[in-house]
């Protein structure tokens, strides 16, 4: 044994004994990792050195100590099995490259690197890191550096498992000490009525969400048995399941519409679990979810489903109308040819070709816009576009007495799909003539847009739009109408067409004032 092979031994001897020490001095896992470092480079005079621990969930490498390595180098995670690093964590056992070079999969490491040498850090027959180094010069490592540094670097990983042991530890203690308060904020904040009763029927805990529910606050909820308490669950058979629950120690679910203390009727599943002090069953737990909103959301999308079958047949209808059209048309072209017709004969066929022509318009103008297809954005009039979407809801807004004002700016054409656009026009001209039941008056205009393109301005007469509900009309399922006369969709539609032609949806309102909708779409 050389002399300089000694004094590597006992550098190395002393850097073990100096990380045992460190076992019982440090107790954070970061100092730890850093001491670590400074020890290696003391015995070793690496010129760097990396530590990258085990995320066996994620199975990547994550970095946590490192000197002599770049911040861009040092950041990113490396995945197991990629790279030198990578191939270690995956198989255990060390990897000397004499020339990177070489190295397809060669992960960036320090500049100019030519050599790399990593071991394994295994504590308990377990991999949990990898210690890396490498060098601009080539074949700076031999096979004699492995053995030293995979004694220190397992020191090392016995270190590091037992400082996350004692992290470990003392999250659990501080969480014991804490676990009585903890679970009472989890029932708290949970988003499910939960509550106890006992073998009496008294209820010996009640949440939040059970005083928002029931309309009953804890403080009266407490102490009181339950069915003295809500009498109607007595009537809805709620006492037999929770009396089989303490009887058979077994769980029951259930759903019922239930009558809550400030006369609400609240649609609920309920389970109920038996409550055991040891083997004895003391009581009863019950969880209590509220699907109100989710029935009426299941109600709304069936009515949605609907609308959309209702679009089918309109489609149908159009193509079959279309049929008799085009005879009723073929027959007054053939009676405008005859010569002898009376002028009164002769008008009335005029009107007959004329009609007929609106009618085409108007089951042309259906068809278009119940036909479902992908997005195609080309050249587009929005002059056009509003004119093809009168005709089709004119009618409507004659029945409500709502006076129709239209006025063109000739704006330039803009990227758009007409079809889709149509659905914004008609779902915003339908939503103010919902919004004037007593009649008003529609206002539709275009105009340029800043900075080039077009805009649209629909304006109505109504009584405006809350304050309250401003910000969230766009949101899917918010709707302000009865149930059953609207799904809640028809602006949150117009927005996300708006933002796929990457244009604005501007709303202005106010009380008693009516609502305008601007529509800006950028020039084609």
């Amino acid at each position: 044994m050389t002399p300089e092979s000694d004094s590597q031994q006992g550098k190395l001897l002393n850097a073990l004994i100096d990380i045992g020490q460190e076992l019982t001095s440090t107790i954070h896992l970061e100092e730890l990792l850093d001491r670590i470092l400074r020890i290696s480079r003391e015995v070793f005079r690496f010129e760097n050195a990396i530590i990258r621990l085990l995320d066996s969930e994620e199975q990547t490498l994550v970095t946590v100590a490192s000197y002599g390595y770049a911040e861009d180098v040092v950041r990113p995670v490396i995945r197991v099995g990629q790279g030198v690093m990578g191939k270690v964590a995956q198989t255990g056992r060390s990897v000397l490259v004499s020339d990177v070079a070489a190295l397809p999969d060669y992960v960036a490491g320090i500049h100019d690197a030519r050599s790399e040498l990593a071991v394994p850090m295994v504590a308990r027959e377990k991999v949990v890191g990898v210690f890396n180094v490498e060098s601009p010069r080539p074949n700076a490592f031999r096979q004699e550096d492995i053995a030293p540094l995979m004694t220190m670097a397992g020191q090392a990983a016995i270190a590091i498992e037992n400082a996350r042991l004692y992290e470990n530890l003392s999250a659990m203690s501080a969480r014991c000490q804490k676990l009585h308060q903890f679970n009472s904020r989890i029932l708290q904040s949970a988003n499910l009525g939960i509550y106890t009763v006992n073998e009496q029927m008294e209820i010996t805990s009640w949440n939040r969400k059970m005083e928002e529910l029931s309309g009953a606050s804890e403080e009266e909820a407490v102490g009181r048995n339950l069915f003295e308490l809500f009498p109607a669950l007595k009537r809805e058979g709620f006492a037999e399941t929770i009396r089989r629950v303490l009887q058979k120690g077994t769980l029951e679910k259930m759903r019922l519409a239930h009558q809550n203390l400030i006369g609400e009727r609240r649609f609920q599943k309920r389970r109920v679990t038996p409550l055991k002090d040891g083997d004895r069953i003391s009581g009863a737990v019950v969880i209590v979810e509220d699907i109100t909103e989710f029935k009426a959301l299941l109600e709304r999308t069936i009515q949605s489903e609907k609308l959309v079958e209702v679009g089918r047949l309109s489609a149908g209808i159009a193509h079959e109308v279309n049929n008799p059209l085009a005879v009723i048309s073929y027959g007054a072209q053939l009676l405008q040819r005859e010569e002898s017709l009376p002028t009164f004969q002769r008008e009335l066929v005029d009107r007959i070709e004329s009609e007929v022509e609106r009618l085409k318009t108007l089951t042309g103008g259906l068809l278009s816009f119940s036909r479902a297809r992908e997005t195609v954005k080309r050249k587009t009039k929005i002059d056009d576009v509003l004119r093809d979407v009168l005709r089709l809801v004119r009618f409507e807004l004659t029945r409500h007495a709502i006076t129709l004002r239209e006025s063109y700016g000739d704006p330039p054409a803009v990227r758009g799909d007409p079809n889709k656009l149509k659905q914004v026009f008609i779902n915003l001209i339908m939503n103010a003539s919902h919004a004037m039941k007593e009649g008003g008056t529609l206002s539709v205009s275009t105009a340029n847009a800043e900075g080039g393109g077009g805009e649209v301005v629909i304006t109505d007469t109504g009584p405006g739009i809350p304050e309250a509900v401003r910000k969230q009309i766009f949101d899917p399922f918010f709707t302000t109408k009865k149930d059953g006369e609207g799904t809640g969709l028809g602006l949150y539609i117009c927005k996300n067409i708006i933002d796929e032609h990457e244009g604005r949806i501007v709303l202005t309102t106010a009380l008693g004032a009516g609502t305008a909708f601007r529509i800006i779409l950028p020039a084609a």
